[in-house]
């Protein structure tokens, strides 16, 4: 088997039953399997509730024991979603921007033309992890050089090597937060920080506890699973040259291959919900004030929407995926997240580099019913420059 190929470990369950079975920390969780049901559980947020009272506990696994700040507006649900969501919405498509594509380009080239000079690389912190953080000082506005502290903690922000849910390592970005919000309470800039505290919210301005839910999350929602992709994308090219290739001599074909490349990868396997009355989920039954997930990467292997969905077709024409989420909740940073594939792709393709696989050890989610890898705890490769 590849190294580089993700398995379905849901197609069974999913044809069966629709759904399939998890512990979260003594909290029993029914996870959605279906495109089509997860679709509509996305879609019906008055049965399938994100925000709440329990802080915490729509993420899989449930971050209550080291959070108590809301993440917004991940944590909120409509109507008021959706006017959170309206004060951020322009700014985190800013990736659209020539002025920031040009940028995110400049630094994605001259991390590439590092990594291609040396003997070896691992790619998760050397080269997936600096690309994720220095690309986030441009969707926050900040200088280049903060990405230096971000990528000194790690590839996750609440987890460390022995650990699933570190509340010291989470405290580190929490107090990080609150002073770069008191900074710019005493010194206003152009950065998201200041941008928030300066907005218009219901007639009011933001409270620091919000403004900091929407920095925890613009941290914490887009960083493992960027480096995820960035690293899975390496691997697949590495031992697939051909579709490199291709999309040098065809790149118009990289947008969909950035489409592709995310449905195939799934880099967030799943996101819960807490139901709020007796109902049924795929004719189950699910108890009010019990948790369901919507598991986006077993949605986007669902055979009766996708041909071929366990291969990696780069052009495909029909690709309804749910990577980034579905319906209000659609994940805010897809924009940037999918214009730093895109520029990767371009550049990787640009300077061609054959690619080759050194040593691999790959990161396995236990999801009790299913074992699922979400990609790389390590992955050595060497890149030889062929042009």
């Amino acid at each position: 088997m590849d190294k580089s190929q993700l398995n379905d470990p849901f197609e069974k369950a999913r044809l069966e039953k629709g759904i399939g079975h998890m512990n979260d920390q003594g909290d029993p969780v029914q996870m959605l399997l279906r495109l089509k049901d997860v679709r509509k559980a996305a879609h019906q947020w008055k049965n399938f509730q994100s925000g709440g009272e329990d802080i915490g506990r729509i993420v899989v696994p449930s971050e209550e024991k080291i959070r108590d700040i809301r993440q917004i507006p991940f944590e909120v649900d409509p109507p008021e979603h959706g006017e959170y969501r309206a004060l951020v919405e322009a700014w985190f498509k800013r990736p659209l921007e020539d002025e920031y594509q040009e940028k995110l380009h400049k630094q994605i080239q001259s991390l590439i033309d590092r990594v291609l000079q040396m003997d070896s690389v691992e790619v998760v912190s050397e080269l997936a992890l600096p690309l994720q953080s220095r690309a986030l000082t441009l969707l926050l506005n900040i200088p280049y050089e903060e990405a230096e502290t971000w990528i000194g903690w790690g590839t996750h922000v609440f987890r460390s090597e022995d650990t699933a849910l570190d509340g010291d390592k989470a405290n580190i970005l929490y107090k990080y937060i609150d002073a770069q919000i008191d900074k710019a309470i005493a010194d206003p800039g152009e950065d998201l920080y200041s941008v928030l505290l300066d907005a218009d919210f219901q007639g009011r301005k933001l409270t620091k506890e919000e403004v900091k839910g929407v920095m925890i999350l613009t941290f914490a929602g887009g960083r493992d699973t960027v480096i995820n992709v960035v690293t899975n994308t390496i691997a697949y090219f590495a031992e697939h040259p051909e579709s490199l290739n291709r999309l040098k001599k065809e790149p118009e074909v990289i947008g969909k291959a950035v489409e592709e490349l995310v449905r195939y990868f799934s880099p967030l396997t799943h996101m819960g919900r807490v139901v709020t009355a007796d109902t049924h989920v795929c004719e189950h039954a699910a108890k009010a004030n019990s948790r369901i997930s919507l598991c986006w990467a077993s949605a986007n292997r669902d055979a009766s929407v996708f041909e071929q969905p366990n291969e990696v077709v780069l052009d495909r024409k029909m690709n309804p995926h749910v990577a980034f989420g579905f319906s209000h909740h659609k994940c805010l940073g897809a924009t940037h997240a999918r214009q730093i594939l895109k520029t990767l792709i371009t550049v990787l393709a640009d300077k061609s580099p054959e690619i080759s696989i050194l040593d691999a050890k790959e990161n396995i989610e236990d999801l009790d019913q299913f074992k699922r890898k979400v990609g790389f705890n390590s992955l050595h490769v060497q890149f030889k420059y062929t042009t």
